[in-house]
């Protein structure tokens, strides 16, 4: 079965990784049909060799597409996605829109595949930072019963997609000509600098990111009394954020036995302290389909308590990745049917 395959936001940092990824894992594909807004419309993306030329997403275009990936803000989600949903899509929704959707399973495919057995039509993509995360510490909880976790993220601006990355790559360019740093879409200069600020802030003293960890780590983990504090920090790198997390655990900790899990994960490189390098690093798990556990450590703060760092391209199992594995587990179990 070959699918008609939709892109909306296929000219995004994501949606751009994306289509080079169902090209790379040989995704079964008859169409590629690549989407935007109307201003962007005519705009070609590069498949299989060939030029197409991007249409404006509306709902009667859904009517031709088998699978439409959503790469777009929360507002075009929740615009479009009920108008694929008349027309019988199945839909894969990087945005936030739905996670918290009772109904709209929150999937990372190695911890929750089972969710999709019951052949939903819109399944969500955690966001990234939750998705790196969990990667470490699911095989952890698996063998010790997670009850909470501390996390520290160092966020790229690939998490901003194009536009972050440009706004980096100006800086730096401005500083080399000993110009002023004039920030755009961050609140001040990315370059040399690191922002505690990712998303904007609820009354908690929390940011919409540090909460999208705790809520979507709850739901992916079905732990609803999980505790999760979580500072997130954008940081001058361009893509694939790291994470420091602190968790504490149920059973006693056995340091063998933590490592085995983590060696045994599916999706993880597991980096000790012998390794060359010795840990992961957002350089050498960029464009990397593993997430890099490294720094793993007893935790002297915290009762059963593990230290580790998780590093993962955030356009890659962060987004892209994520969502392409959904649909292979999807095509594999034969859902993807209209």
């Amino acid at each position: 079965m070959n699918y008609k395959i939709g892109v909306i936001g296929a000219l995004g940092a994501v949606g751009q990784e994306l289509i080079k990824l169902i090209e790379e894992r040989n995704f079964p594909c008859e169409t590629l049909l690549p989407l935007a807004s109307a201003r962007s419309a005519g705009t070609s993306v590069t498949f299989r060799g060939s030029q197409i030329s991007t249409q404006e997403a509306t709902e009667d275009t859904f009517k031709e597409i088998d699978l439409a990936f959503f790469c777009t803000s929360n507002a075009v989600a929740r615009d479009l996605i009920p108008k694929a949903k008349n027309k019988d899509c199945i839909i894969i929704d990087n945005s936030a829109a739905f996670r918290q959707d009772p109904e709209v399973p929150l999937i990372i495919p190695e911890i929750n595949a089972s969710a999709l057995d019951e052949a939903p039509q819109l399944i969500a993509n955690p966001n990234c930072s939750t998705a790196i995360a969990l990667m470490g510490l699911y095989p952890l909880h698996q063998q010790f019963g997670l009850t909470r976790f501390i996390a520290s993220t160092y966020q790229a601006v690939s998490g901003n997609g194009v536009a972050g990355i440009n706004e980096l790559s100006t800086q730096i360019n401005a500083w080399q000509k000993d110009e002023p740093a004039q920030p755009k879409i961050y609140p001040h200069p990315i370059a040399f600098n690191l922002i505690p600020q990712v998303d904007s802030f609820l009354e908690s003293g929390y940011t919409k990111e540090e909460h999208k960890m705790l809520e979507e780590s709850r739901k992916i983990l079905e732990l609803p009394e999980l505790h999760v504090s979580t500072t997130c920090v954008r940081v001058p790198t361009m893509r694939a954020h790291a994470i420091a997390i602190n968790a504490e655990f149920q059973k006693p900790i056995n340091l063998s036995e933590a490592q085995a899990a983590l060696k045994e994960f599916s999706g993880i490189d597991y980096y000790d302290t012998q390794a060359t390098p010795p840990y992961p690093m957002p350089l050498n798990q960029t464009q990397n389909i593993h997430c890099g556990i490294g720094r793993l450590r007893k935790d002297t703060a915290l009762d059963n308590g593990l230290a580790f760092w998780v590093v993962g391209d955030q356009l890659w199992k962060g987004a892209a990745l994520n969502a392409l594995q959904i649909a292979e587990t999807l095509h594999s179990k034969q859902q993807i049917l209209k």
